[in-house]
């Protein structure tokens, strides 16, 4: 089973403006997807909930840690990894937040770039 993204599919979703994020309910069933930012560190991709782990889309992704993602023309079934506690990606993810969103203003990207949204930081694990 690969757990790694295409060079191809990293580029699409990494470049990406938005990403549709459908978590999975502990029956399996997805629910409905919400749209969000994706950005890339290295050969990964990762979200934030700009609620923070309070964010109803984060709550969800905790019932069975999977979902399905849609960026870029890309259909991917993925499992969510907490990423939240590595301070050393967080300043990473800042850095690649502010790069790729900060045409939006600082008042807008604040929203991913703080303290509790790096605390919701969720890594896209791809599934083959």
């Amino acid at each position: 089973m690969t757990t790694t993204w295409t060079d191809d599919e990293l580029a699409r979703i990494g470049d990406a403006e938005e990403l549709h994020l459908a978590s999975a309910r502990a029956d399996g069933e997805l629910r409905d997807p919400v749209t969000i930012w994706v950005v890339r560190d290295g050969d990964d991709l990762y979200v934030r909930s700009m609620n923070g782990r309070d964010g109803a889309w984060f709550h969800g992704t905790e019932d069975r840690h999977e979902g399905e993602i849609h960026a870029g023309g890309v259909d991917k079934h993925v499992t969510f990894e907490e990423s939240g506690s590595d301070q050393s990606l967080n300043t990473r993810l800042d850095t690649a937040y502010h790069t790729k969103y900060d045409h939006y203003g600082p008042r807008i990207v604040g929203t991913v770039v703080n303290p509790e949204a790096a605390a919701a930081t969720l890594r896209l694990v791809p599934h083959p």
